[in-house]
């Protein structure tokens, strides 16, 4: 191998090896603002915080992160990686409607009880971090998916079926698993069923 061969080898290495290192501290950067979301909430998160967690200096963390908006983009982006939300396309299959809301509501309460630390700061403290605003966009406009995903093929119309819509979003969001499971200690179960038989009549 002639010295220019070695030498063009030798910077292609130092290149992809330097690439490395730097996604490997953008995610750690990531992971140890992700943790402090879940421990002490956005609000209290601050860049010397993220910093010393993760093991680098402030200006380490504004070079891959300029702005709140990057930082919490990524932190967004990460953490539902780690913490996939159902599918809705899944309870297509479910033909039966009631049946479906129940496939659903065991989805999302299961997934309420693992993701809840995260899910309460998030939504705690979005009223008073701007940058937190588009994920939690993104977040309630799966749930409004999600609702549509479970009224599909329901036999209202009119002012009932916009009834039976309002009564499955009530349903399946956060708030209503928190309130009947954390507040008013009823089981899994047991909220699903009393959301079942909300849905039912409306």
């Amino acid at each position: 191998m002639s010295d220019q061969t070695q030498s063009t080898h030798t910077r292609t290495y130092r290149k992809r090896r330097r690439a490395e290192l730097e996604d490997e501290t953008r995610l750690r950067i990531t992971e140890a603002a992700v943790d402090l979301h879940g421990s002490v909430g956005p609000a209290r998160t601050t860049v010397s915080a993220v910093a010393d967690r993760a093991g680098v200096q402030r200006a380490t963390v504004y070079r891959h992160f300029p702005d709140e908006d990057a930082l919490f983009a990524a932190c967004s982006s990460h953490w539902l990686a780690q913490n996939p939300l159902p599918d809705p396309a899944a309870w297509a299959a479910v033909e039966d409607p009631d049946e479906r809301l129940r496939v659903a509501l065991r989805d999302l309460y299961a997934w309420f009880d693992r993701t809840e630390y995260m899910i309460e700061r998030t939504t705690r403290d979005v009223a008073v971090v701007p940058a937190m605003q588009p994920p939690m966009d993104a977040f309630a406009g799966y749930f409004e998916a999600a609702a549509d995903a479970i009224v599909r093929g329901r036999p209202e119309r009119g002012a009932r079926r916009q009834r039976d819509r309002a009564a499955v979003g009530h349903a399946i969001s956060f708030e209503t698993w928190r309130s009947l499971v954390r507040h008013q200690g009823l089981s899994a179960e047991q909220a699903i069923a009393l959301m079942a038989d909300l849905v039912a009549p409306a």
